[in-house]
């Protein structure tokens, strides 16, 4: 792609100097004041301006200023003879990418220029992964015809709209947090951070600092700050999945949060603000928490704003051949398969299991199918119901066994990829390389 650069002087020596040093380089026009480079504008946006600051009629910075207003991607350099710290402090407040002080150095022009194309290609490919991740939770990719799924998309439709916080509900595998990413990317916010935090993957001495963040030796080993999930959410979305499984000093830490949009990070003195919004998930019954005071009421009430239930797999059987094919299709993705097709024998199967690990299972149960069919067609041998499905161990296995079972079947599923493992396992790329060599599946 071309490099697109508009020069914006009134002196003709500075246009053509530019055009010299940096026509090889770019694609460069040049504008004789701010009027001509907003008339510009509609014939071809170019993707960088290098403005004066001092000009006659429009000066720089008040087409800095309607810039930021007709052309908000455009990055704008601003650049003037006269550096008083005034002129550079307010050109950087209304948006300006740099400044550069006359007579420019092309050292230092092509340095800037350099960053400022690198960062545009950044925001870029952010974008673009962005927009993949929206198509993927888009409302019409839900899966599900049953008429208590359609009430559920419903819900996310209305929650997606606001910014309240939202209940999920919903029985272990049901996809708690495809409904939570899908209430994300359907939102005005959708450009925002989705961060995810499983509340029983961590112990609860630990789990206040994932969430907040700490500051440099607020505890033993705590060589550096470290920024909390609330922190990389921004104006986002932090997801809070198993939020029944909390302790009481931690509820009542995510109730000052609600509240006040407060929080401390650990071993801090001062509080730092967040504008995220909370959509927690959980699997048990907070009303009789509640009761028995192992559930905070005021924070249950805050939570609940919005509350989606998501029905368990065997109250919606018809549900089952469409979501089957379109599991199908994720996993044939993640192994670089063809999707194969699903015989009458093995539909007949899965349509007679009762699930009980919900979607998640029938997920592990395909994507297993996938490996073991050879061909383009899944017949019954091929789908392993129950314990061999999902990976399971015996009931008495030791948790080392149950662990390394499932790191394998996560790692299988991600077609080997570790970056996609460590992400669906919550745990850091090096944890997940210790795992592997600790099991002999490195």
């Amino acid at each position: 792609m071309p490099k697109r650069v508009l020069v914006v002087d009134d002196d003709p020596s500075i246009r053509e100097a530019l055009s010299q040093a940096l026509a090889a380089e770019m694609e460069l026009r040049v504008a004789d004041s701010a009027e001509q480079a907003l008339a510009m504008l509609s014939t071809a946006a170019p993707d960088v301006i290098l403005s004066d600051v001092r000009m006659p009629g429009l000066d720089g910075l008040a087409l800095l200023r309607l810039l930021r207003e007709r052309a908000p991607t455009v990055d704008v350099v601003m650049m003037s003879a006269f550096d008083d710290m005034a002129t550079v402090v307010t050109s950087m407040r209304e948006g300006a990418a740099d400044f550069l002080a006359k007579p420019l150095d092309l050292h230092d022009l092509r340095r800037v220029l350099g960053r400022v194309f690198e960062d545009r290609r950044t925001r870029e490919r952010k974008k673009a992964a962005v927009e993949d991740e929206a198509a993927t939770y888009r409302l019409d990719s839900l899966v599900g015809r049953d008429p208590r799924m359609i009430e559920t998309y419903k819900l996310v439709g209305q929650a997606a709209s606001v910014r309240t916080n939202v209940l999920i509900r919903g029985e272990s595998g049901t996809g708690k947090e495809l409904i939570a990413r899908a209430i994300h990317y359907n939102s005005a916010d959708a450009g925002e951070p989705f961060v995810a935090l499983n509340c029983t993957a961590l112990p609860s001495t630990l789990l206040e600092s994932e969430l907040f963040g700490h500051v440099k030796g607020a505890f033993t080993g705590a060589l550096a700050s470290r920024r909390g999930r609330f922190e990389l959410a921004g104006r986002g979305t932090i997801f809070l999945d198993e939020i029944g499984d909390t302790s009481g000093e931690l509820q009542a830490k995510l109730l000052r949060v609600l509240q006040e949009r407060e929080y401390y990070p650990v071993g801090a003195e001062e509080p730092e603000h967040t504008e995220a919004r909370v959509v927690a998930a959980t699997h048990r019954n907070l009303e009789e928490m509640v009761a028995r005071k192992e559930f905070r009421a005021d924070l249950y009430y805050r939570l609940r704003v919005v509350e989606i239930s998501v029905p368990p797999l065997r109250e919606r059987p018809g549900d089952i051949p469409v979501l089957a094919a379109h599991l199908l299709r994720l996993a044939s993705n993640l192994l670089h398969r063809t999707p194969p097709t699903l015989s009458d024998g093995a539909l007949a199967l899965l349509t007679h299991h009762n699930w009980p690990g919900n979607v998640r299972e029938m997920e592990n149960c395909l994507t297993h199918a996938v490996v073991l069919a050879r061909g383009d067609v899944i017949r019954p041998e091929h789908v392993l119901i129950g314990r061999a499905s999902t990976g399971e161990a015996d009931p008495l296995s030791s948790l080392d066994v149950v662990e390394r079972i499932h790191v394998e079947r996560v790692l299988a599923a991600a077609g080997g990829k570790k970056a996609e493992a460590a992400r669906v396992l919550g745990v850091s790329r090096p944890r997940l390389d210790r795992l592997l060599a600790k099991y002999g599946l490195s």
